[in-house]
């Protein structure tokens, strides 16, 4: 109790939950107006506004387009900046001391394939043709802003559509589905033989002998089970939103709070765990943020035919791997088919361990979580209402705030990208749902039984 007392006095600043309002909005303004070039007033008015709570009102925003920055403010006061790297997206710049690396050109987009050609791919049976539109009617009592919808089945697309002003080559904005990219990248380097899921992680802030969180080991950080008092609420008070608003060494910055509990005792989400192991791959792979999006690229995208993602990084060169990719819908499509694959590319390469995908939807603890995807194999009340829902119980899912989602259901073949604005809320699964399990139903084969 002591060691939790403690940690609430380094995270509960006031100012600093202001501070992380205006970095949040000078940050995802950025984002939409450098990378992903769509209506910034459009996203400052569905996206920030929502999520800024009692400081919405007063918040005010520049877009710099000659530097490619934005500016952001509460009332003239606590002002942040976002400045905009091709090849890295965007950064707060908090210290002046820490420098974004170099610009690189995006490299070129792989020859179109039976899987993305470029015209949007509208569905074809008029069940799911209902069902998608019912998805993106906005109900009276909320709004969903839906802006992305991709399903493919059996390795290629057959149903997309876009909100106006999106479209097929859009980068899209990941929130928390950047936790399942963190899982892969974990994945390619214990197939490489360069980490072990077992092994501890050995942060510098924790080796002062008979330090309880040396015993902390990735596979604990990826599950969520470290037992860190450096909680998520989504508040702006809370030492996750801090971390990726108010500080440049966000992994640092977290992981110097203590352990309400022991490790592997407890099952609690927070992007927390993430930097700190984000921060260990990046040790790993060498040479920063060059080097961590050389080897993505090499060894994820590339084999994937993963057109258009970008990966973000903290003031210290560190992957924002909780947070912050920018994909197009299809980038997403594809990334999901990895996982329906066993952890092998579209050639066949193996990029996962064996085993890995079982490893990854595995629950945690209970809990409806794995490692880095939600997850209905648990016992949990929330994976019984999925299923009643119509996620069958081998189905799993990447997910971010404002209901970014990838669906997948490997017993079907079948994936679905659904990316938004949605309140958090009242965001109503159940419609997305409805989508899925008619596109399950509408491709199955007539002679096939339905799965119980």
């Amino acid at each position: 109790m002591a060691a939790a007392s403690a940690g609430a006095l380094l995270w509960f600043r006031p100012d600093q939950a202001l501070q992380t309002a205006v970095g949040l909005t000078a940050h995802t303004l950025c984002g939409a107006a450098f990378t992903q070039q769509v209506d910034v007033e459009a996203t400052f008015r569905e996206l920030v506004l929502p999520m800024a709570s009692v400081a919405a009102p007063f918040l005010r925003y520049e877009v710099d387009h000659p530097n490619r920055a934005v500016v952001a403010n509460l009332l003239g006061v606590l002002p942040r900046r976002a400045i905009w790297t091709e090849g890295y997206g965007c950064r707060l710049v908090i210290d002046p001391r820490y420098r974004s690396p170099t610009p690189v050109a995006p490299r070129p987009a792989s020859a179109p394939d039976g899987f993305a050609p470029l015209a949007v791919v509208a569905p074809t049976d008029r069940r799911l043709a209902t069902a998608i539109e019912n998805l993106f009617a906005e109900p009276r009592d909320h709004r969903r802003f839906v802006k992305a919808l991709v399903i493919a089945k059996d390795g290629r697309v057959i149903a997309e559509r876009y909100a106006p002003g999106f479209g097929v080559e859009t980068p899209l904005l990941s929130y928390s589905v950047a936790k399942s990219f963190t899982n892969a990248f974990l994945g390619i380097l214990v197939r490489q033989g360069k980490l072990r899921i077992d092994q501890t992680v050995g942060a510098p802030e924790w080796a002062q002998r008979g330090d309880p969180r040396a015993s902390i080991a990735l596979q604990d950080l990826l599950r969520m089970q470290s037992g860190t008092s450096a909680v998520e609420t989504g508040s702006g008070f809370d030492p996750a939103s801090q971390m990726l608003y108010v500080h440049d060494d966000m992994a640092g910055y977290v992981a110097r709070f203590r352990l309400a509990r022991a490790p592997r005792t407890g099952w609690n989400y927070t992007s927390a765990d993430t930097l700190i192991l984000d921060r260990a791959l990046g040790v790993a792979v060498g040479d920063g943020a060059a080097g961590f999006r050389a080897f993505a690229d090499r060894e994820l995208f590339r084999p994937l035919r993963m057109d258009g993602v970008t990966l973000e990084f903290d003031g210290t060169g560190v992957f924002v791997g909780s947070t912050h990719v920018y994909a197009p819908a299809r980038a997403f499509a594809r990334f999901g088919l990895l996982y329906l694959n066993d952890g092998r590319a579209p050639d066949g390469q193996r990029l996962l361990p064996e085993g890995w995908v079982d490893f990854s939807r595995r629950s945690t603890l209970g809990a409806p979580y794995g490692a880095g995807f939600w997850t209905n194999d648990g016992p949990s009340g929330q994976a019984a209402r999925l299923v009643e829902l119509g996620l069958p119980k081998d189905g799993f899912f990447a997910s971010g705030n404002r209901g970014q989602r990838i669906y997948l259901v490997p017993s079907e073949r079948l994936v679905m990208v659904r990316f938004g604005y949605t309140e958090t809320a009242s965001f109503d699964i159940a419609a997305d749902l409805a989508v899925l399990r008619t596109a399950i139903e509408t491709t199955r084969p007539s002679d096939a039984a339905p799965e119980r």
